[in-house]
């Protein structure tokens, strides 16, 4: 193909000549999450994401989500960024790894997990605990708000426990990629101790 054709062809604009179509990987459902943690005999470690708009976000965070042991990640349906090209570059792979489940109602969601013995903590600058205190050696579901606004007020009110991530900066907040990353890992800290 002509370069040309290809720099038409090419959402990102970034082909470095080359150019090839494929589906984007497919959603899985909220249930198809605790399947997977229940084939892999470990107990389920889950990443929910109440209103992530950024794509280098969600794909950072499928990243870490695929290197410290998450077993799936839920997404929002509506006013929250899906499975794109661009996440699946930023996530260099790990989309193909990392089961998303698409749901339109995060705090339906969470009433889900819980009522299936999985505990939600919410990651909020007003939570009483250090992320670090929190046991995530049980079945966790770890919430982390959009990058503007934060964990929406359900969500919060659902969450079994709130935690913060202490800061000492003038800055009072993190990426969420990153604050999902302080927090994903963790987990799979406590978990490897085990």
């Amino acid at each position: 193909m002509a370069t040309g054709v290809i720099e038409a062809l090419s959402m990102t604009h970034k082909h470095q000549g080359v150019i090839a179509y494929a589906a984007f990987k497919e959603y899985v459902n909220l249930a198809d999450l605790l399947i997977i943690s229940r084939e892999r005999n470990e107990l389920p470690l889950y990443c929910i994401l109440d209103g992530i708009e950024d794509p280098q976000n969600l794909g950072a965070i499928l990243r870490t989500a695929d290197a410290s042991g998450v077993h799936g990640i839920v997404i929002r349906s509506r006013r929250a960024v899906g499975l794109t090209a661009t996440v699946a570059k930023v996530s260099v792979g790990a989309v193909e790894y990392v089961p998303v489940a698409r749901v339109s109602n995060i705090s339906q969601a969470v009433m889900t997990l819980e009522r299936n013995q999985v505990w939600v903590v919410g990651i909020d600058p007003a939570g009483e605990t250090d992320y670090s205190k929190v046991d995530f050696r049980v079945p966790t579901a770890i919430v982390i708000g959009s990058e503007g606004k934060g964990l929406s007020d359900l969500v919060r009110k659902r969450c079994d426990s709130l935690a913060s991530i202490p800061m000492r900066g003038k800055i009072n907040s993190l990426n969420a990629s990153i604050a999902a990353a302080l927090v994903m890992y963790e987990a799979f800290k406590q978990r490897r101790q085990c």
